[in-house]
């Protein structure tokens, strides 16, 4: 089984310094959002989200209707 992969650089700035991206709750409680980033560069906050696989030569893109 292979670990999770994470962003390297920042999509916005290409700044490497990334953190996971943590919200705080009215009531004090920390929760980190799926695939949720940060960047403490630009100080954007991102997320990433994997859509699926593709079949090789199945892409649409070029194709003629």
């Amino acid at each position: 089984m292979s670990e999770r992969g994470f962003p390297l650089h920042c999509p916005y700035c290409g700044e490497s310094d990334l953190w996971p991206h943590e919200v705080t709750s009215d009531a004090g409680e920390v929760t980190s959002p799926h695939g949720a980033w940060e960047c403490r560069g630009c100080l954007r906050a991102f997320s990433l989200k994997m859509l699926g696989l593709v079949r090789p030569g199945s892409s649409t893109q070029g194709a003629q209707s």
